[in-house]
């Protein structure tokens, strides 16, 4: 059994993978944590319950970002024995966002930025990296989005440090572009592809990820192909009020999501969430002090051709835990 959260401190726009090594690594924001500043944080587990803190994954900030602190949501992947870390950040003297990369030869790092930006701003719009390989084409595909605007997609290059030469940029998912409250979909980010059983799930998150009015929620969408065109579930069942996963008493604005599947072959859906008895943290600066931003983890099953997580929010009773390697 276990009990959410699995990491009770500030952990925000997680990523869980499992590595070549067997243990299962959680990749999360940049933080302060006991008065030091991380730009990469770095977590390691066997059963994805019980996490060893491996503290900072980049101890150098990119040549072209050194005053940023704010280096977000980062995504890593492995393929040829290299990690390849997707993350994005201010470059200095800059009022936007751009998505870099930087590699590393293990799992927990230290990861070295390649040295210029990946797709530069304007705003928000260039931040929430989440590549993916597909399996039915091969192609390497990168997702990003936020700032009001869509969602895309766009081939890498075989090095991964680029986009593919003559590709460009889809979008696949819009904002809703309403002026609805309770409408999750105003503003859409945090792409997580996963394919499961014919279909491309397209998990994201909406709409105001932090601070007291925190609205935030995970979202999917649905395509036969990597690249679209996806179908959300809201639009599905024409509740545009509809989520994947949203806030109850316990768990305030849960989001940022990823997919895990453990040795079992179960899916898990991990994401932060806003303990309510512990919003707020020693941040960095006061828009993120409240936002104290936990891990969560609760078991993802599939109905009708959609995900599902029980209850439609996250567990705060024991659970049934995963299978550990």
């Amino acid at each position: 059994m276990y009990q959410n959260p699995i990491i009770d401190d500030n952990f925000p726009d997680p990523t869980l993978i499992r590595a070549a090594d067997g243990w299962y690594y959680a990749y999360g924001t940049q933080t302060k944590r006991a008065g030091v500043i991380i730009n990469l944080q770095v977590a390691r587990s066997r059963d994805l319950v019980n996490w060893e803190y491996l503290g900072e994954g980049l101890p150098e900030k990119p040549v072209w970002g050194q005053q940023s602190q704010k280096i977000w949501a980062p995504h890593v992947s492995e393929h040829g024995g290299h990690y390849y870390l997707y993350y994005s950040t201010r470059p200095d003297g800059a009022d936007f966002f751009s998505l870099a990369v930087a590699v590393a030869d293990a799992p927990a790092g230290p990861f070295r930025d390649c040295g210029q930006p990946l797709l530069p701003g304007p705003g928000f719009t260039c931040i929430d990296p989440m590549a993916y390989d597909d399996p039915a084409t091969g192609q390497r595909l990168l997702y990003w989005g936020s700032g009001f605007g869509p969602i895309w997609v766009r081939e890498l290059a075989e090095d991964r440090l680029s986009f593919a030469p003559g590709s460009e940029a889809q979008a696949v998912i819009f904002p809703s572009g309403t002026d609805d409250p309770d409408d999750y979909h105003r503003l859409v980010e945090g792409a997580w592809v996963h394919y499961h059983e014919g279909w491309y799930y397209l998990f994201f998150s909406g709409d105001n990820c932090c601070g007291p009015h925190a609205h935030y929620a995970v979202l999917v969408a649905r395509a036969r192909h990597a690249t679209g065109p996806f179908e959300t579930y809201a639009a599905a069942t024409g509740n545009p009020h509809a989520a994947l996963l949203a806030a109850n008493d316990h768990w305030r604005a849960p989001g940022h999501n990823c997919v895990v599947t453990d040795a079992a072959g179960h899916d898990w859906l991990a994401c932060h969430a806003i303990d309510p008895r512990q919003p707020t943290f020693d941040a960095i600066d006061d828009s993120e002090g409240y936002a104290r931003r936990v891990l969560i983890l609760d078991r993802l099953t599939y109905a009708n051709g959609w995900p599902v997580v029980a209850g439609g929010a996250p567990s705060w009773q024991p659970q049934p835990a995963p299978q550990g390697q």
